[in-house]
């Protein structure tokens, strides 16, 4: 009896271990460092507030880069420091689930007639103790889950931001075309409105000038809603308040496309193993099979152990007597055999088989999908940049040779201009979906694929652009 009191003390000290969640953040930099820059913390201390606060300061002081918007987030955003808070919660959960239940100590005192006895119980689970091991390998593998959440959570958060930035920068980029666009058409619209009260124009001839300045019109009005909005997007992603937003600045345009595109062949050898999503499932499925081990013994039996000292006093002859035992209490299964705790447990372990086996097969399927994505949107952003855009200037540059000549009139010059102006409105797009493919392929080289959304369907916009033109 002494020895399992020993023993069970000796397991007691063993879990009280505390989790230690700058540990956890150490391995989520480890793990997804380009898109932590390894600067993941959780601000605990005022110290470290105020740490936060000034790179936010210093941040919003120049114009902010993609990867300037990441820093921002990671120092700055409540909404990310409440996901790494609610992680630290779920690993000090799975570690609690890890240790065992605290003794049960019990006093009596009974009289009876000349006698007082007083009685002293220490109890402990039996099977607490027995089962302790595989529980305590359990913990570990749901706290090494909850890191894994927890870069999930990031690698998320990141992802979002880079693309917010993409998104705002872009269609500000697009709001200044599209002014461009609006003034070229309010010009014509005037032109023709003189050149019609001199008689030198139809009625009909004016009322399609007009028509090309109301379209352009509405169309600066959406660009306009449309920047805003995408700049109210990035403002909430990284967590801003009104006095950080006003200082927020961003660049005029968006990124060069890079030289070269990333060749398929790394991609593809990304190690699938390594990813968040198969690593997580394949956590999932070994603490399944634990668990069921440990409900099946724990649905069959229960049983409490206990050490007891108990004190008579006769007062009659004032004798004191010792005595001291142990008892076990074992749960009887008679009303409840476990059978549904059992099916449930196999459901489980089932559950988690199977969708291991789903995420290493499609893992594969949206590397290709989301790389394809990609270099769609790379080869059309190069295409607008090297061929369209080109050919639009000459276009240009030869129509202002032909109007200083006379051989052609103001209006087809407006026209060309508007031509030129969509083209260039349509390459930005092209660009906008070739970096929004970027974070996603980031992201799904990681293992949280993202819905490809604007980057799935390249130059799904272009058409729309250069009809806003004619």
């Amino acid at each position: 009896m002494t020895v399992a009191l020993a023993a069970a003390a000796l397991f007691l000290v063993a879990g009280c271990a505390s989790v230690d969640i700058d540990q956890a953040l150490g391995q989520a930099n480890r793990a997804i460092p380009e898109f932590t820059q390894g600067k993941l913390e959780l601000a605990r201390t005022a110290q470290q507030h105020d740490a936060r606060r000034r790179l936010a300061d210093e941040l919003l002081a120049n114009p902010l880069d993609r990867e300037g918007a990441v820093q921002l987030a990671l120092a700055n955003s409540a909404a990310l420091q409440e996901l790494v808070a609610q992680r630290w919660d779920d690993m000090a959960g799975a570690e609690q689930s890890g240790r065992i239940a605290n003794p049960i100590f019990s006093f009596e005192r009974v009289r009876m007639g000349g006698e007082l006895e007083l009685g002293r119980l220490l109890s402990v689970g039996l099977l607490d103790l027995l089962t302790l091991p595989q529980r305590r390998s359990i913990a570990r593998n749901q706290t090494a889950q909850a890191v894994a959440r927890l870069s999930v959570d990031i690698v998320d958060q990141v992802s979002q931001v880079r693309q917010a930035w993409v998104r705002a920068v872009a269609a500000r980029q697009s709001l200044e075309y599209a002014k461009q666009v609006n003034a070229a058409a309010q010009a014509g619209a005037e032109l023709a409105r003189r050149m019609q009260q001199a008689g030198n124009f139809t009625k009909l001839q004016r009322a399609r000038q007009h028509a090309f300045y109301a379209d352009a019109a509405a169309q600066l009005a959406s660009a306009q809603y449309g920047a805003a909005a995408a700049q109210e997007e990035l403002i909430r992603l990284l967590g801003l308040d009104d006095a950080q937003m006003q200082r927020l600045s961003l660049p005029e345009r968006l990124p060069d496309l890079p030289p070269q595109p990333r060749a398929a062949a790394d991609v593809t050898a990304a190690a699938l193993q390594q990813r968040l999503d198969v690593q997580l499932a394949r956590l999932q499925l070994d603490v399944a099979g634990k668990a069921q081990g440990l409900s099946l013994l724990n649905s069959l039996v229960d049983v409490e152990l206990g050490a007891r000292h108990d004190t008579v006093f006769d007062n009659h002859s004032g004798e004191r007597a010792n005595r001291r035992g142990f008892e076990l209490e074992v749960r009887l299964p008679l009303f409840d055999g476990g059978g549904a705790r059992r099916a449930s447990m196999n459901a489980q372990s089932l559950a988690a088989a199977n969708r291991y086996d789903s995420v290493a097969r499609s893992a594969s399927s949206h590397l290709r999908q989301s790389y394809s994505a990609y270099r769609t949107a790379y080869d059309l952003a190069k295409h607008y940049r090297d061929e369209i855009v080109p050919l639009r200037k000459t276009m240009a540059e030869e129509n202002v040779l032909r109007y200083n000549g006379m051989l052609i009139g103001v209006f087809e010059l407006l026209a060309d201009t508007r031509e030129q102006i969509a083209s260039v409105a349509a390459a930005i797009d092209a660009l906008q979906r070739f970096w929004l493919a970027d974070a996603a392929l980031s992201s799904t080289l990681t293992g949280k694929p993202m819905a490809l959304g604007a980057a799935g369907a390249p130059g799904g916009s272009t058409r729309g652009s250069q009809d806003a033109g004619h």
